[in-house]
């Protein structure tokens, strides 16, 4: 005889298979682009507002000394995102693009950081800047609205009467006239952030929020990539958050300087987008300005954030979450006469890392150094999952329950065939190999990188030292460049070029 089961059993038993469904945490992972570890108030090191940033670091923690691994190209977010989702190594990542994708496609390998959570039984969402050689919806469940390496910028738009270039957002302000005359960040009549209607940062958020109130009917977890392209320029932001920041509220940086010396040799003189932001040499009023605009705009990308997070809570989603907020990289912003990130100092290869979550420890600061892409393999052992032998990065679990102190031997940075750098105890070497200059920083001394020691006969073994492990670090991870002949064995190893775009997007 065929038993008849109660329906409020049924009930009680379906919501046990919907726990048991949903046991593992979900993960919200928030990614910035151009932000500097810097930038995060709580910190203490800027006076710039993020009070929901700083809830986070209240509430998690934060991961004091994450660094990007380098760039093979000026587009240092295209190589940093490309680590991230790989999990490989910059030199291992950098020829991750379509025709790699569609070759792993034919093997059913799963090599993209989404693909491996999908099969940990999470759902996967994805909106904002992508910036990879790999189609978004091909490796998310859901992807809304993907957007490429930056919103459309001024460059060389051309005069009105169409006889010679103007660049609305390049080499500017010249000066105090330049600047009343000039673009405004405010000013949606360029595009940029407002093509389409809407502030870019605001459609990302809008976005989150959908995703998080579906996320709460489905009995999945799910993983959220959510990527803002802020503070990216052109860095616009409405009229209210600039007006936060009057020029007299801005501070030059401790290590402001008009010019690098060694601009050109490394990459980053007037033909570099990112350095011709702003007129050389840098005056204190430009960079001033610039950091206006940068404060801004993350002002502004941090109440969206704050909307977000604000979702997570009303969708009683909060207590089983990981939050995760990083960037791809740092800036300079006017640090050392630099603009952009294309170089190896802290302000540019630094991000801020915090990290919220079931059992990980309020109010703390780590400052063990890691790599942004630690990320990849940590939710990965969060999805009860083991992280596939390619993937070259290492899970923070066992930094954040205590079962480690210490995490790599040595930081390795690259860009280009231009600039190389090592990170140990305390101790930075930045090469600069086609011109075999050095610079040497005790970084526990002199952690604004202002008093270069490697002209000081004191520090030669130092710097033998520390150049001998970068060697030995550079074969490790597959680095191309020779070392004795830079010049040559770039110009021979590097990436392969992608057909040009009209829009340039650094």
């Amino acid at each position: 005889m065929k038993k008849i089961i109660p329906s409020a059993i049924l009930v009680i038993l379906g919501a046990v298979i919907a726990q048991a469904a949903t046991e593992k945490p979900n993960i919200l992972f928030i990614f910035a682009d151009d932000l500097s570890y810097e930038t995060i108030g709580a910190h203490g090191m800027l006076d710039i507002d993020t009070p929901h940033l700083d809830t986070l670091v209240e509430r998690g923690t934060s991961f004091t000394h994450a660094y990007n691994m380098g760039a093979y190209n000026g587009a240092v977010c295209a190589a940093s995102r490309a680590m991230l989702n790989s999990g490989r190594s910059v030199w291992n990542a950098c020829w991750l693009g379509e025709s790699d994708f569609k070759m792993s496609r034919e093997k059913d390998e799963q090599h993209m950081w989404s693909q491996q959570m999908k099969k940990a039984g999470y759902k996967t969402y994805m909106t904002g800047k992508w910036h990879v050689g790999v189609p978004p919806n091909e490796v998310f469940d859901v992807a809304v609205d993907p957007r490429g390496g930056m919103p459309e910028d001024f460059w060389n738009k051309g005069s009105d009467d169409g006889t010679k270039p103007r660049y609305y957002g390049y080499f500017r302000p010249a000066d105090e006239n330049d600047y009343k005359n000039g673009w405004k960040p405010w000013d949606k009549s360029n595009g940029g952030y407002w093509k389409g209607g809407k502030h870019w940062s605001e459609v990302v958020a809008d976005h989150g929020i959908e995703f998080l109130e579906d996320a709460a009917k489905q009995d999945k977890p799910f993983f959220i990539y959510l990527a803002f392209n802020a503070a990216h320029d052109p860095r616009q932001a409405p009229r209210e958050y600039i007006e936060r920041y009057p020029l007299d509220r801005i501070k030059l940086p401790e290590n402001f300087r008009p010019e690098y010396e060694f601009k050109d040799e490394i990459g980053c003189g007037k033909t570099l987008r990112d350095a011709a932001l702003a007129p050389f040499p840098r005056t204190e009023f430009a960079v001033k300005v610039h950091r206006q605009e940068y404060f801004a705009l993350i002002s502004h990308m941090d109440d969206q954030i704050g909307r977000v997070l604000q979702a997570l809570k009303e969708t009683r989603q909060l207590d089983n979450t990981y939050i995760v907020f990083t960037a791809d990289h740092g800036l300079a912003v006017g640090h050392h006469g630099f603009i952009g990130k294309q170089n190896m100092y802290d302000h540019s290869v630094r991000v801020p890392f915090l990290i919220v979550g079931p059992d990980v420890k309020p109010g703390a600061s780590n400052d063990t150094p890691i790599y942004l892409q630690d990320v990849m393999p940590t939710a990965l052992e969060v999805a009860g999952i083991p992280a596939p032998e390619y993937v070259e990065f290492k899970s923070l679990l066992p930094l954040l329950n205590g079962t480690e102190t210490q995490h790599y031997d040595a930081i390795y940075g690259a860009y280009k065939g231009l600039q190389r750098m090592i990170c140990k105890k305390g101790w930075k070497l930045i090469h600069y190999p086609t011109i075999n200059e050095n610079r040497l920083y005790n970084m526990k001394a002199d952690p604004m990188e202002m008093n270069d020691l490697s002209a000081n006969p004191e520090y030669a073994a130092k710097i033998e030292e520390l150049h001998a492990e970068l060697l030995t670090l550079s074969t490790r991870l597959n680095d191309p460049l020779d070392y004795d002949d830079p010049v040559r064995s770039w110009n021979k190893a590097s990436p392969p070029k992608k057909k040009k775009n009209k829009k340039n997007t650094h």
